[in-house]
């Protein structure tokens, strides 16, 4: 299994943030790596990207305005998200950690470790990238 962190600073207060972030049924709207999500009930949503690929994320804790932690899975890979929000004023830092390992590669594990550090990597800082972008 891989990990990776990342912090960041949101230009906004920790409510919406918070509420941005758990209103998954609008990802759509300022996510550029979603195209629609899926309802399936209050702890279970599949996200689907533009090219119509799904991931199926299964909320595991949630600590109102603190901490959201996420299973997270795939045809390719299965993982886990936490992220923790804290407000610093005016403005909300996000920890976000994620940790994924690769389930369908049958390659050496150099070259899977390098797949899921690249995953990792893009899949955080695109999340990132586009809550900055719409909250900012």
């Amino acid at each position: 299994m891989t990990s990776s962190n990342i912090k960041a600073m949101i230009q906004c207060d920790s409510y919406k943030v918070w509420e941005t972030v758990l209103a998954v049924e609008h990802y759509h709207t300022w996510r550029s790596d979603v195209s629609k999500t899926e309802l399936i009930d209050e702890k279970q949503f599949i996200e689907y990207s533009p090219n119509g690929y799904s991931t199926t994320f299964t909320v595991t804790v949630v600590e109102q305005h603190k901490r959201w932690e996420l299973d997270v899975r795939n045809s390719h890979t299965k993982g886990h998200w936490t992220l923790v929000f804290a407000s610093k004023g005016s403005e909300t830092e996000i920890d976000f950690t994620a940790s994924v390992t690769a389930e369908k590669l049958s390659i050496r594990p150099i070259g899977k470790s390098v797949f899921e550090q690249t995953y990792l990597t893009k899949a955080q800082t695109q999340f990132i990238t586009d809550l900055k972008k719409f909250l900012d």
